[in-house]
């Protein structure tokens, strides 16, 4: 059993958004998704998907992208992205995923899961610069909400690790996976980040950053590992967690 994380698959089987307009390495990105998935992860592996899952508009629309995530092998771990505009409360994704067979996806959203030695927590975080933002928004109160996401996420995953006999708690990896970074280039969310050293996690991974291929794979700041896995990023091959 193997964990795996990758963000922003932008599927689109049921709606007309081309992604090859971003730039080249998006051509046929859903053939080279599944293809490289179906090599990587076996089913019973994990993988964790950190936002921008389908450009669906509702759950309607999301059906045929769902279908096809829940048919790829292994469990699924997914939350919320920019992206996600179909996105619905836990109780209607529940109630769909039920009525639609959907068996292999679960949801992250204020909740934490313990994977093999992997602790996984997460929220959906906000932009690194505002001005990219939707202008309405107000960042102050979204990236405070957020933090305390992270928070109810990060106390989640703190009782699931107490719950486990000493030699087993001691062998935890503490992990949090965001859609936005809350760390890049010179912006640092503090809030965040001051929330991840609350809790001892130790590495954030992060989706969102389109088309910048020459980040490093790792970047340390205070202690803490950042590690970018938008799809394209990773040229669409789920990323082994250690």
């Amino acid at each position: 059993m193997a964990i795996y994380a990758l963000a922003d698959t932008h599927l689109s089987l049921s709606v007309d958004k081309p992604m090859d307009v971003f730039g080249s390495r998006w051509k046929c990105y859903i053939a080279k998704l599944e293809n490289a998935w179906k090599k990587a992860v076996s089913d019973d592996d994990t993988v964790v998907i950190p936002g921008d899952i389908s450009w669906a508009m509702n759950l309607k629309e999301a059906k045929a992208d769902l279908l096809f995530l829940d048919a790829l092998p292994g469990k699924k771990i997914i939350s919320r992205g920019n992206h996600d505009y179909w996105w619905d409360t836990v109780k209607k994704l529940t109630e769909f995923f039920e009525k639609n067979e959907i068996k292999t996806i679960s949801l992250l959203h204020n909740n934490a899961y313990i994977v093999e030695n992997i602790l996984i927590t997460g929220t959906r975080g906000w932009y690194p610069d505002e001005k990219n933002a939707p202008p309405e928004a107000d960042h102050s109160k979204i990236i405070a909400r957020e933090a305390g996401r992270l928070t109810l996420s990060a106390e989640a995953g703190q009782k699931l690790v107490s719950a486990l006999p000493p030699q087993e708690a001691e062998k935890i990896v503490k992990c949090t996976f965001m859609h936005f970074p809350p760390v890049f280039r010179d912006y640092v969310c503090r809030e965040i980040v001051d929330v991840l050293h609350r809790y001892e996690i130790k590495r954030c991974y992060y989706g969102h950053i389109h088309g910048v291929y020459d980040m490093p794979a790792v970047r340390e700041l205070e202690g803490i590992e950042f590690i970018p896995i938008a799809a394209d990023y990773l040229n669409f091959t789920p990323l082994r967690i250690n």
